[in-house]
């Protein structure tokens, strides 16, 4: 007779079947009910809803929204095409979030469907589908993500006016993706959408677009319509040029940045420029390492202590020689911590000499991240293809409802944000939004958080800030303020966090 854990091995053999190509939902009745039951039992499943399992691990705990997140839409695909086969279709509005690289899972998605029932169906952590009856099927549908969404044009032309005032940055990228005026006004015209034109002329003409503005009111009075033109943006800040043809990502981050900046500014003290003292300077630098690893360390949720961070610095931990050591999970992360530290350090001192920050640290960087990881691939913890640099794969939050940009759009994203960094004239500015999206992005396999606040104090060190130590104690805080700002466009409450610390720094400092 089979022991109960080669019963399990044969149940996790079905499901590692299953779960090829990446699928992460599964209908019940894909799994024979012993199997079912026995994974169930030992966290490897997770029901849904009725008829609905979810892939998971027995280290998830239930309060984990992570799994969840992950198989969102995967999973509102999968039950659309089931229940409703190809006869549906989400709202204009969750169209235009989608195309303009805003995955984030929301409360709540509406389903439009001639076979609908008007019914709420509830998911797990608060999410829910709505089925919403409509009469017929619209032709101007694609797919986006898995889902099937209305194209660029044709939503643009559905959502309300007020969506411009809820979601700027995202018409902003939305407008930014249409190449040609001509698949706009061609809807606009059959349908007679003349107060409709009249905002979109507006809205073109707002992001710099006059020539496609013109297009649509000359188009439509020679069509015989009176045309007022409009701006739905009006009260927005920032709203920015963005060049036809950009994409998506890096429009997001260019629209991100022009209307966040002045949030920063405002919450700032200010810069105290380029220290005098280079070496007071450094030195305190040198003095908050201990501090530094400690907290950064501890945020990402290692173990670590005064006493094994300074044996990592004197050098008295040894993988070659220690066989605990070389498997310490905590240490390898410590004296990586170490490595990262003092090619960070150097590159402060080249920017207090006068060295452009964002060119620099475009140059850098990846040394940074290599260091990081160095003693782990050392020690045969990770593989060596882990020193490559950006990931290449899905990546998901805990307790986020934000989802980091597809991987295929990283490196674009990454260029245009070290892009930014140059660009960008105020010190504050480069280090709250720097760190923020960084993380917004989230380019690594890990260390992405430690990566992010490297970059801030490189930033920071720009304008003559001292370096500045995020706390462990302040976890709860650092994570909302990031949250707030990746959920709802909103970087002030993390601005707001990071000037106090700053503040706390420069108090300390000589």
């Amino acid at each position: 007779m089979a022991k109960p854990h080669e019963k399990l091995a044969q149940s996790l053999a079905v499901l590692k079947e299953l779960q090829e190509g990446g699928r992460r939902i599964f209908k019940s009745n894909e799994l024979a009910r012993v199997h079912r039951e026995r994974l169930l039992q030992n966290g490897f499943l997770r029901d849904v809803i009725k008829g609905w399992l979810m892939s998971t691990g027995p280290q998830a705990q239930q309060q984990d929204t992570t799994p969840w997140y992950a198989s969102f839409w995967e999973f509102c695909s999968l039950y659309c095409n089931d229940r409703f086969g190809k006869d549906w279709y989400l709202s204009p509005e969750q169209s235009l979030l989608l195309h303009a690289e805003a995955p984030g899972i929301p409360p709540q998605v509406v389903v439009n469907t001639p076979k609908g029932n008007n019914n709420k169906i509830d998911l797990l952590f608060g999410t829910s589908l709505y089925d919403l009856k409509v009469k017929e099927m619209p032709a101007e549908l694609t797919e986006k993500n898995r889902q099937r969404v209305f194209t660029v044009e044709a939503a643009l032309i559905r959502v309300p006016e007020a969506f411009f005032q809820r979601a700027p940055i995202e018409m902003q990228v939305a407008i930014a993706s249409v190449r040609d005026v001509s698949t706009v006004l061609g809807l606009l015209l059959d349908g007679g959408h003349s107060a409709v034109a009249g905002r979109l002329a507006g809205a073109f003409r707002r992001v710099g677009r006059h020539a496609f503005a013109d297009d649509i009111l000359a188009a439509f009075q020679a069509a015989g319509y009176d045309v007022r033109e409009t701006d739905p943006f009006a009260g927005q800040t920032g709203v920015t040029t963005i060049a036809a043809g950009v994409p998506p990502l890096v429009a997001r981050l260019r629209a991100i940045w022009d209307s966040q900046r002045e949030a920063v500014i405002d919450m700032f003290p200010k810069a105290p420029g380029l220290p005098v003292d280079k070496d007071a300077y450094m030195k305190f630098v040198e003095d908050i390492y201990e501090s530094d690893a400690y907290h950064s360390l501890s945020i990402e949720g290692y173990s670590v202590t005064p006493e094994l961070i300074d044996r990592v610095r004197e050098g008295s931990w040894n993988p070659e020689i220690d066989e605990e050591d070389r498997k310490n999970r905590d240490a390898l992360a410590a004296r990586g911590y170490y490595l990262a530290f003092q090619k960070v350090k150097d590159s402060v001192a080249a920017i207090i000499d006068g060295k452009p920050a964002g060119a620099l640290t475009r140059e850098t960087h990846r040394e940074w991240y290599r260091e990081l990881f160095a003693p782990s691939v050392t020690a045969g913890i990770l593989k060596a293809s882990a020193l490559a640099g950006y990931r290449s794969h899905p990546v998901y939050l805990r307790a986020s409802q934000h989802v980091p940009p597809r991987t295929e759009a990283v490196a674009d994203g990454m260029n245009e944000l070290f892009d930014l960094l140059e660009a960008e004239q105020e010190a504050s500015v480069r280090a709250v939004l720097g760190h923020w999206l960084v993380g917004y992005v989230h380019p690594y396999p890990d260390g992405n958080g430690r990566m992010a606040r490297f970059i801030m104090n490189a930033m920071l060190a720009s304008g003559g800030y001292p370096w500045t130590v995020v706390r462990v104690d302040d976890r709860n805080a650092y994570l909302a303020g990031l949250e707030e700002a990746s959920g709802n466009m909103n970087v002030k409450t993390f601005a707001a966090f990071l000037a106090e610390r700053v503040r706390w720094s420069m108090a300390m400092a000589p």
